[in-house]
């Protein structure tokens, strides 16, 4: 039976990314998907600004082609101005998840990370060494071993049946349909257009002569067999609510889907992990979806990596659910109530109003911002406090290194290692060859614009400061052992 470190099931955007880091992580993996081909379809068409910076950690977002950086943020439609925020918080729109797929799928050819796909995972088997997986595949069925597996397999995922972890959530109570097409004009709706009796068409053009409308409608079913959609149906509800007809459009692809939601119980049991839409299923919604998913696979890829390679320090690998679990908790709540605000029907109105008031105010806004770019994400890393403690390094920062060339903090995070930046060279010094392969140790200055008030600061592969000072009463050591495994000299 063959031997694989780590089996990721789903070749969406998500597994995609996993795949990468646990190969830059020195790990063996394979991709399984049942499909037998990339669908092409793009359920979401970008994502928030937190997801860029972790493709952007990697040297990702130069493979996307060219994509807009949306200048204005909403909550469930209620519409806010990021310029009046400190940070820029604006996602990635106009980018369909095929490029975003394609891109990710060509990062994993150089890297060497096989993507075998007409495989459909049947059964798990855990054993003391690892999880046996059965799979039916073009050739026939078979089975193979590895140390661990990670469903990125969706909404309805099969692994996370296997495993037996339940998924508690909320039931649906209205549907949609999403249709691509071509062949005719129609009036942009990008945010959405409110319709009396709760109804909301939306019309988003991507280039190309090809527009994405999504009708959502309280007559349609809750629980839409996407099997089954026929276009007429599409047109017939499309022309009902806006009196536009679209009969002579050619479809491209067509979707149904309710408003479901589902938090996974666990994100780890044994040697079977979840990420993305298997851990956490959210109502569709501006790719909130896709966007924690990847930052799942950030999250995940580099601690599961010094798993396998026997260089984790103990409960590493939990720290996985204990970190992102909360996030999916989160993001199920913020989704269920951006989506009450976006598609209720008149009565909402007032509250609309308030809330459009109150994102007036920076505070509030700076706030609400946090929740839709994913940059307002805290963990808890460690004693101290330090304002940085816990949250993403900025990536745009830039260091001026001793040779007088400048580099960014995304690029000193492309190898996937953990970063120590320090403006003290003999910290730098002091730390001993131990921590090579794990963490890269940078001396330099911070350049005068974008100085983030710190003399030392150690970055975690996902780009989460774990320790800095001045400020921090938690040493580098601890720091150091707690999270890569390593006894270095106490912290400056």
């Amino acid at each position: 039976m063959k031997t694989t470190d780590v089996i990721v099931v789903g070749a969406g955007p998500v597994g995609l990314m996993l795949a990468g880091e646990l190969r830059l992580g020195g790990v063996d993996v394979v991709v399984y998907d049942k499909l037998p081909a990339p669908s092409g379809e793009s359920r979401a068409l970008g994502f928030n600004r937190r997801a860029a910076e972790s493709l952007g950690q990697r040297g990702l977002l130069p493979r996307l082609g060219e994509f807009r950086w949306g200048p204005m943020g909403h909550f469930g439609g209620v519409r806010f101005d990021l310029g009046m925020l400190d940070e820029d918080h604006s996602g990635v729109l106009g980018l369909s998840q095929a490029r975003t797929e394609e891109a990710l799928g060509g990062w994993l050819a150089e890297l060497g990370v096989p993507v075998r796909r007409s495989r459909e995972v049947t059964g798990l088997r855990e054993t003391p060494e690892g999880v046996v997986v059965s799979y039916a595949g073009p050739d026939g069925p078979g089975e193979e071993n590895a140390a661990y597996v990670v469903g990125c397999d969706g909404a309805g995922s099969t692994v996370r049946t296997l495993a037996g972890i339940p998924a508690p959530g909320w039931e649906p109570t209205r549907g949609m349909y999403t249709a691509e097409i071509t062949g005719v004009a129609l009036r942009p709706r990008p945010i959405g257009e409110r319709l009396p009796g709760g109804s909301m068409v939306v019309c988003t053009p991507l280039g190309g002569g090809r527009l994405r409308i999504v009708i959502h409608d309280l007559s349609l079913p809750a629980r839409p067999d996407p099997g089954a959609l026929t276009f007429a149906e599409v047109a017939d509800a499309w022309r009902r609510l806006t009196g536009e007809s679209i009969d002579d459009a050619e479809p491209q692809w067509l979707w149904a889907c309710g408003n479901s939601a589902a938090l996974a119980d666990e994100y780890r049991r044994g040697r079977v992990l979840l990420a993305g839409d298997a851990a956490h299923e959210i109502p569709p919604l501006a790719a909130w979806g896709l966007s924690a998913g990847l930052q799942d696979a950030a999250n995940l890829g580099w601690k599961l990596a010094a798993t396998v390679k026997g260089r984790a320090p103990e409960g590493l690998l939990d720290t996985y659910h204990a970190e992102r679990h909360p996030v999916g908790r989160e993001l199920i709540r913020n989704a269920r109530a951006a989506s009450k605000i976006y598609l209720g029907e008149a009565p909402m109105d007032p509250v609309r109003e308030v809330m459009g008031e109150l994102l007036a105010h920076k505070g509030a806004a700076e706030q609400v911002a946090g929740i839709v770019s994913g940059l307002g994400i805290r963990y808890d890393l460690g004693k101290g406090d330090h304002p940085l403690l816990g949250l993403r390094m900025p990536p745009e920062r830039e260091l001026t290194l001793p040779d007088g060339t400048r580099t960014r903090v995304a690029e000193l995070l492309h190898t996937g290692h953990g970063v120590l930046i320090t403006t003290d060279p003999a910290l730098a010094a002091e730390l001993t060859d131990d921590l090579a392969g794990r963490v890269d140790v940078v001396t330099g200055t911070w350049t005068t614009d974008a100085a983030p008030t710190t003399d030392s600061v150690l970055i975690r592969p996902d780009g989460y400061v774990a320790w800095a000072a001045p400020g921090n009463t938690d040493d580098l050591t601890e720091a150091l052992d707690r999270w890569f495994a390593t006894t270095q000299p106490a912290g400056r």
